[in-house]
């Protein structure tokens, strides 16, 4: 098979290539990224020459690309394309729009033009945030209603009903995947896990929004990898699927837990004004995914996290560059020179 994915140098989407290429040996994997700042060539080091890996940089917003390299021939398309951090959205939705909505619209639409009468199963990953915030108790499933609170998961809901659109009204064979919140390899340093883990590699102060009990549901990126290829292959077309990990932490446990592992002391913790529209509490129900497809996290919270810890303080270059800025100059100097 050949699968084209989209947003492939981003953190999930380079484990889920890597996971891709390494756990079906007889399959292709075009990678289409844009390289913003939150792509990077690093996360697929080592594959550039692999035979069974491809990588193009494009926009998917470019519909005359898009359906020039739909019509190449895949079997099936993944996309990960996606502005995905709040506070970014908070200061420029209308990017979040661009790639987010009209991103996926351009894709169904290179679809629906080079293949009219073939069903080319495409699996869209969302997220959790789609539903809003959850009081004390309950949980996520498919079936509660969209309530999205920032311009991020606006954009991401909006995205959700054009696959439903398309299912509906095209026959398109499309999926959704809605995941709680991920960490692990690769995860740009934005992100709370990264962030925490690289300030206080450095014994910078670690910031946590309010009083840092606001709850997600965390998983390994790798769990998620698996969910995803047990959708992609065996999902009923126009279904959605919940993905969580079973393991609700507050914010604030979870920086004391990183700090824990690396032995640095609480003290590092600043509590900072809370940022607008902050979700107080996500938790995921995926009975649906658990029962049909017989998926379920494998990793814990605590090994997960030790394995993550140990991963950016082994990968220390690989972070520092990008919180320098560097690895951004390097893709401009390479990109300028062909």
């Amino acid at each position: 098979m050949k699968i084209l994915v989209t947003g492939g140098c981003g953190f999930i989407g380079s484990n889920f290539v890597r996971y891709l290429l390494k756990t079906h040996p007889d399959y292709t994997v075009i990678n289409v990224d844009k390289l913003t700042y939150a792509g990077n060539l690093e996360n697929l080091s080592g594959l550039s020459n692999a035979p069974r890996y491809h990588f193009i940089r494009a926009d998917i917003t470019d519909a005359p690309q898009m359906e020039e390299l739909i019509a190449k021939g895949v079997n099936a398309i993944v996309n990960f394309a996606a502005e995905s951090h709040v506070d970014r959205s908070i200061e420029d939705p209308q990017a979040f729009v661009k790639t987010n909505v009209f991103g996926t619209f351009v894709l169904l639409e290179a679809v629906r033009k080079v293949f009219p009468k073939q069903r080319i199963r495409f699996l869209h990953i969302s997220t959790d945030e789609v539903y809003g915030s959850l009081g004390e108790s309950g949980a996520f499933t498919e079936e509660t209603p969209l309530a999205p609170n920032s311009p991020y998961s606006a954009s991401k809901a909006a995205a959700d009903l054009m696959i439903r659109a398309y299912c509906n009204t095209y026959g398109l064979a499309g999926l959704v995947t809605r995941c709680s919140n991920n960490y692990g390899p690769y995860q740009f340093p934005e992100k709370l896990i990264p962030l925490m883990i690289s300030n206080a590699v450095e014994d910078k102060e670690v910031p946590v929004y309010g009083d840092g009990l606001n709850v997600r549901d965390w998983i390994y990126v790798e769990d998620h990898c698996r969910a995803l290829d047990q959708v992609l292959h065996q999902g009923q077309e126009g279904e959605v699927y919940n993905v969580g990990g079973r393991s609700e932490q507050t914010n604030l446990s979870v920086v004391q837990s990183i700090l824990d592992h690396l032995e640095k002391p609480h003290s590092l913790i600043r509590f900072v004004k809370d940022r607008p529209g902050h979700d107080r509490r996500y938790a995921i129900d995926f009975s649906k995914i658990e029962r049909d497809l017989k998926w379920r996290p494998q990793v814990t919270f605590e090994e997960g996290i030790r394995l993550t810890v140990e991963w950016y303080q082994e990968h220390r270059p690989w972070w520092r560059k990008i919180k320098t800025g560097e690895y951004m100059n390097y893709y401009k100097r390479m990109y300028e020179n062909r």
